[in-house]
């Protein structure tokens, strides 16, 4: 008896069904990468005591080793995306992983202090190339804009996970073995990428090999030293004051390379950041979102942790537990993110998640020395969170619709960009804020009042886009209302 015959629809199927898990693995592997690229950022804010002690470190130590990693990570970005859109995604990642999987793994093992703020450095290298390269095969898998949009919905959300997961579980490890086990999470994230990426990503992106950009060294020296020059001297204002020379040098000398930077972009023939680029369509919204949540997120997580531990006397396992409900907030936004976009659109669904973040941070701006956890500060634990990830969905989106395969790169290195200076300039900002208060916790209150109004501010902003809008893009992800 003959064995029945394959419909033609059945065997259209089949294909498409394995192009779709294709996809997934391949986004699941990218989007792994991508958090523990964030990941990395906090994988020793929690043991920096620790590591302070083992090394004999004074306060300035500690401020070089946890600024180490994300210095030449700024700094680098928009370079990585031009070195992806002209060499291509897959080539980059490659580079760029085994960079921070040596890097980390030497992490791991370093011996002095030295050592280990070169590790960092090398590690922010590697994750420069990286991320940019990831975000461009993302681009390459998902083809089509739709599905390249809803994608973006949960890519925004990633990232942030990342950072949280970073305090939660180096709150565990440490606890019960040597902060040094923290380095071995990026190693074995890099190695798995590495040894699975030819069966999972393509090995080229559209029309890369016939429309590569020149790679304009000179502004991409400009910009590295300028972002991470003057980014070292808003970490120094943590540490000094703003009216000192260790503060305003770097400031200064930063300031004046971005401004070159600007200048000279303006007449070159291939500029790093063309005219026009962050400001198309509402992207400049999207990052401001980008790097406000960025800001707040990290406040959170500093300011926190120093008055669990430092004002309750919280051990650090106990603390990491304290960010487990605002860990499970950040999912939960996260999976509620892309249906919300798609229905409402990119920029509603940014200003939703600015007002509930602004609500969250004026709850803990209520900040005192005997706050009860469960009523004065888990509320806050959980809406801030919850309206973070919704904007970095919203933003991921807004700073990527439109862009052509051939700028997925300089998307990605921009989009990175922005949440890299938000735990920068913007934290640096309201820690100014709390340091007008003499009274520590006073201070951080401050600190919380401040982000929770620059999130209203940017919000209002959002409303009005909103009314004057009402054009929708890009297929089922709508970027507008």
């Amino acid at each position: 008896m003959s064995q029945p015959s394959t419909t033609a629809g059945e065997s259209a199927t089949r294909p498409s069904v394995r192009a779709a898990a294709g996809t997934g693995r391949a986004f699941t592997v990218l989007a792994v990468v991508q958090a523990t690229l964030i990941f990395t950022i906090t994988l020793i804010a929690v043991p920096l005591p620790l590591i302070g002690r083992e090394f004999g470190l004074d306060s300035s130590g500690l401020v070089l080793v946890n600024a180490a990693y994300g210095l030449p990570y700024s700094g680098l970005l928009l370079f990585g995306g031009r070195l992806t859109d002209r060499f291509g995604g897959r080539q980059l990642l490659v580079i760029g992983l085994a960079i921070f999987g040596l890097a980390s793994l030497a992490g791991a093992f370093a011996p002095t202090f030295t050592a280990l703020v070169v590790a960092r450095f090398v590690q922010g290298i590697g994750a420069a190339l990286t991320a940019p390269a990831a975000l461009a095969i993302l681009r390459a898998v998902f083809t089509d804009g739709a599905a390249f949009g809803r994608a973006m919905a949960v890519w925004g959300g990633v990232s942030v996970l990342g950072a949280a997961a970073g305090t939660v579980v180096s709150g565990a490890i440490t606890t019960w073995v040597s902060w040094r086990w923290m380095f071995v999470i990026p190693v074995v994230v890099a190695t798995l990428t590495l040894a699975l990426h030819r069966r999972l990503f393509p090995a080229a992106e559209p029309d890369t090999a016939d429309s590569a950009p020149g790679l304009d060294p000179f502004g991409a020296v400009l910009a590295t030293l300028g972002i991470s020059i003057g980014s070292y001297g808003l970490i120094l204002s943590l540490e000094n004051s703003w009216t000192s020379v260790g503060v305003l040098v770097p400031l200064a000398i930063g300031l004046a390379l971005l401004v070159a930077f600007t200048v000279i972009e303006r007449r070159v023939r291939q500029p790093l950041l063309p005219a026009g680029f962050i400001g198309r369509g509402q992207r400049l919204f999207g990052l401001g979102g980008i790097l406000l949540s960025a800001a707040g997120s990290g406040l959170i997580a500093f300011l926190l942790a120093l008055y669990l531990q430092n004002e309750r006397g919280w051990t650090t396992l106990a603390t990491a537990g304290a960010f487990i409900p605002y860990t499970a907030a950040l999912i939960a936004s996260n999976r509620a993110a892309g249906p919300l976009i798609g229905r409402f659109g990119a920029v509603r669904v940014a200003t939703a998640g600015l007002i509930i973040s602004a609500t969250g941070l004026a709850l803990l701006a209520n900040l005192h020395p005997d706050t009860d956890f469960l009523v004065g500060l888990l509320p806050g634990l959980i809406l801030l969170p919850a309206g973070a990830s919704l904007v970095f969905s919203a933003g991921a989106v807004l700073t990527t619709a439109g862009v052509p395969a051939t700028q997925s790169g300089l998307a990605g290195g921009v989009m990175n960009t922005a949440m890299e200076l938000g735990p920068t300039v913007g934290f640096a900002v309201l820690m100014a804020v709390a340091a007008t208060r003499s009274d520590t916790i006073d201070g951080y209150a401050w600190a919380f009042a401040a982000a929770a109004a620059a999130h209203v501010v940017l919000a209002i902003i959002g409303i009005v886009s909103t009314r004057r809008t009402s054009t929708s893009t890009s297929g089922n992800i709508r970027t507008t209302p």
